[in-house]
């Protein structure tokens, strides 16, 4: 069970720090003094459970716990020393804080099984829902070593996925016919194609840029179809097709509807183009490191506050039909 205990005092820290880590079931994996820096460790670390004991009566302190417990469905018990009542949508609980000289095993104990409880009712983040979205186009952003993870995340979606799915690869001039021609033989549940300018993407079908080319949704039309277009608009930080480029075209256009992928890659492309993503009420998936050839570009998106979940490869595809079969109720 991985825990990050956040308080203002660096004693309540050590003391429970030292206490809870004497038992075999709990790994403190991070004390922070404040609420934005737990923010950026529950970002980074990925507990089961937050041990919060920072002041409840702060407004801020309040916000960004509502936030995390909320958003990121991550199950906190509250120390207060105000007998505050819960007030949370999502996982929570609330224990008297005690005075210094009362963190004894009695105490102890309890937090423990407190804690047990709260980290083994946490949601599975893959049966989360994703906020009521109603998701209309798929992307996905890869780099080095990204044929393989991409191959592996079409064959899992079976046939007849319902979603139109654009792919931005960066790939040398010359190589992308044979690519598009390689995912089609592994691929065969899904039509792999090179985008073509003003083409329209229908459901079932992979569009990936070509070459040297920008693929973006220039439009969507009246029938809710999204129209490609290839750019020769300049490199974005060397590259070209950029996943930054389609992801940004996504998210302005298609807002909450829009679901995204961000695989194995060197560099931080794709990374922005997921947080607006995000900040359009979309929603992100990025590969985890275990999986990943090269953690470059789905490192930089966790980091920036763009990923909204991060999965090993081989969950990736039932988590996307998970969220399209929800969608679809």
């Amino acid at each position: 069970m991985k825990i990050i205990i956040a308080d203002s005092s660096a004693v309540v820290r050590a003391i429970l720090g030292q206490k809870l880590e004497s038992n075999p079931d709990v790994e403190i994996i991070d004390s922070v003094s404040n609420s934005k820096k737990l923010i950026n460790s529950v970002e980074h670390r990925r507990p089961d459970v937050i041990l919060f004991g920072l002041d409840m009566s702060s407004a801020e302190e309040k916000a960004d716990l509502t936030a995390l417990n909320r958003e990121r469905h991550v199950p906190v018990l509250i120390l207060s020393e105000e007998g505050l009542s819960p007030d949370f949508t999502g996982l929570c609980e609330i224990m008297e804080k005690p005075k210094l000289s009362d963190y004894e095993k009695p105490f102890i104990d309890s937090l423990v099984e407190k804690l047990k409880k709260l980290a083994g009712s946490q949601p599975n983040v893959e049966s989360c829902s994703c906020s009521g979205s109603h998701f209309q186009i798929l992307c996905i952003g890869a780099s080095t070593g990204g044929p393989s993870a991409v191959s592996a995340v079409l064959q899992g979606l079976g046939n007849d996925f319902p979603l139109p799915i654009l792919y931005a690869q960066h790939i040398e001039v010359g190589s992308d016919k044979t690519m598009a021609s390689w995912f089609s033989n592994v691929c065969k549940n899904v039509h792999v194609k090179l985008a073509e300018n003003g083409e329209e993407a229908k459901s079932g079908t992979v569009y990936m840029a070509p070459a040297d080319k920008h693929l973006v949704i220039d439009f969507i039309d009246p029938n809710g179809t999204a129209v490609l277009k290839l750019s020769d608009e300049e490199p974005e930080r060397f590259l070209r097709p950029a996943v930054n480029k389609l992801f940004r075209s996504a998210a302005k256009l298609y807002k909450n509807n829009c679901l995204a992928v961000l695989l194995t890659g060197m560099g931080a492309d794709g990374a922005e183009g997921c947080k607006m993503i995000c900040e359009n009420g979309g929603w992100t998936i990025a590969e985890d490191k275990s999986t990943c050839v090269v953690f470059g570009m789905p490192a930089a998106a966790i980091e920036m506050g763009g990923a909204k979940e991060v999965l090993p490869r081989e969950k990736i595809s039932k988590r996307i039909l998970e969220l399209v079969k929800n969608d679809a109720k």
